[in-house]
């Protein structure tokens, strides 16, 4: 019996850990560029998948896998999500620009109360929500590991308390969560890569 591996996708169709490789082959055959590999076991995988594909991708079957240099751009006709939050939980606000020319396409917020996990998770769904409409297939980076990961598994799962003040945040909780369950969606999520690219181009710059 052979035996059991997990992979990770970190570039394909959606990002994420996978425990069989007919579901890795469904996010990443015809994926141009796509970056994924198996592992042993689920902590590796869950650990490799929050860290960068360069440390992992070409390490093993050298014979045959050929190593990615860590050069590779990110595509310039894509849109890049980011959050801001002053305090956790603070006043969060989020937004969307086009990468080409680092035009505002959204910004939401500020709204009380918030996180920035939050805020990146909505930012993402708001990017697949309107390339839905506008029949895009472009994809979306956002440099948030556990937004992508929430988004992959169609749940916010952030451990905030509901309060009266926060009250449209988690309204715009739901409305996304609604949107992952009745909605699918062709666009690649991929991880920006801060360390090789520099900073998200929708980043607040309050750093």
């Amino acid at each position: 019996m052979a035996k059991k591996k997990f992979y990770v996708v970190w570039q394909g169709v959606e990002p994420g850990v996978y425990s069989s490789w007919s579901e890795c082959k469904a996010q990443v055959s015809g994926f141009e560029n796509a970056r994924y590999k198996s592992f042993a076991t689920q902590e590796e995988a869950d650990a490799a998948f929050n860290d960068s594909p360069w440390k992992h991708i070409g390490k093993t079957e050298k014979k045959t896998q050929k190593i990615v240099p860590t050069t590779i751009k990110f595509l310039q006709e894509s849109i890049a999500v980011d959050a801001a939050c002053s305090g956790n939980p603070g006043l969060m606000e989020y937004r969307g620009v086009f990468v080409a020319d680092g035009v505002e396409i959204f910004h939401v917020g500020p709204l009380k109360d918030g996180t920035n996990n939050i805020g990146e998770f909505l930012a993402i769904v708001h990017a697949l929500a309107l390339l839905k409409q506008k029949n895009s297939k472009i994809p979306i980076y956002s440099d948030s590991v556990n937004a992508i990961k929430w988004v992959v598994r169609k749940k916010c799962n952030t451990k905030l308390e509901k309060t009266d003040n926060n009250k449209s945040v988690f309204d715009l909780i739901a409305r996304a969560e609604k949107w992952l369950s009745e909605n699918t969606y062709e666009n690649p999520v991929i991880k920006w890569e801060t360390n090789n690219w520099g900073e998200i181009p929708a980043d607040f710059g309050r750093k």
